[in-house]
């Protein structure tokens, strides 16, 4: 039994993982939050602003892996100061999502900059000789997604994004047939996260988890073959997208609190563009290394989550 502590443990994702690992009862977790919540049986939440170096690292002595779910490059660094400091053996950078390529992307997914920021500041810190071992979870995106309207995970909040399985409707950049996506579905996330906590060998700096690769064609066929009817395909022009126009009303609000309400339509807005153009660069396919260090897990493939929440509906 080893000491987890995550920070931010309040997020989506983290009180997904938390969860898992309270089931497994083999660690002792230390779940550090901006808020105040009360400690339950398996977890101790405490409370911190993150502001003070000489305080985190007090609250992280003993623990081993450090698990960060906030995006903020300064806090982020802090807290990974704090950690060194602290003796932590593993931390595990907020990456989670985007492949290699995001760096490339930042142009249409500015909001990923902080992360790219972080996974510099590790790199340098490990340059001379390891301080702390780190590894970057890339899924790609949730399968979960595709089961919208549908509460496929238990916290993680969903929206359609290019497919809308409930509306057979799918937005499509011109030309992007063949893009490759990797799907992966929360269960899986949290299951490979908890197997690497318990993993002996060295983490791999890039952490890729890998569900399914599947390109945009193969969705739309095996939506037409589930559903019982085609996609109806609405194209957006690349050149459009680039240039800043959304030419569409057919796309989600995002249901995020955090934004302001005016700012919701243009940071949907700018979400979306993103994520259409990003595909075809490749942002949202990833490695496999936790597959293949973890080789006896079974992920879920994409057409079978979709038979699960879609057959006969």
């Amino acid at each position: 039994m080893v000491k987890i502590a995550l920070a931010g443990a309040s997020s989506e994702l983290a009180k997904e993982i938390l969860d898992k690992l309270v089931a497994t009862q083999k660690h002792e977790i230390i779940a550090l939050d901006l808020k105040k919540f009360p400690s339950s049986p398996g977890v101790e939440w405490v409370q911190t602003t993150y502001e003070d170096k000489a305080e985190l690292s007090q609250l992280l002595k003993g623990v081993d892996t450090v698990i960060c779910f906030f995006w903020d490059a300064e806090t982020s660094k802090r807290l990974i100061d704090a950690a060194v400091d602290a003796g932590v053996r593993r931390y595990v950078p907020s990456e989670f999502g985007t492949g290699v390529e995001t760096e490339a992307c930042l142009d249409v997914l500015s909001w990923y900059a902080p992360k790219i920021e972080v996974g510099h500041y590790l790199e340098n810190l490990n340059k001379e000789k390891k301080v702390i071992e780190y590894t970057k979870f890339q899924y790609g995106g949730y399968t979960n997604y595709l089961g919208y309207p549908h509460q496929t995970s238990k916290y993680i909040t969903t929206f359609p994004v290019q497919f809308n399985f409930e509306k057979m409707h799918a937005l499509l950049v011109e030309g992007s047939l063949d893009d490759q996506i990797t799907f992966t579905t929360v269960d899986d996330v949290v299951n490979v996260i908890a197997g690497a906590l318990e993993y002996e060998g060295e983490w791999p700096v890039v952490g890729g988890i890998r569900g399914s690769n599947v390109t945009v064609k193969q969705i739309l066929e095996m939506g037409g073959r589930i559903r019982g009817k085609p996609f109806e395909i609405e194209w957006l022009k690349k050149e459009d997208l680039e240039a800043g126009e959304l030419k569409t009303d057919n796309y989600a609000r995002l249901p995020f609190a955090s934004v302001p309400k005016d700012a919701l339509e243009p940071f949907s807005t700018l979400v979306h563009r993103g994520y259409l153009l990003s595909v075809g660069r490749g942002a949202w396919t990833v490695s496999d290394e936790w597959n293949k260090l973890l080789p006896d897990y079974e992920f879920t493939q994409v057409e079978d989550f979709l038979k699960t929440v879609w057959a006969g509906k």
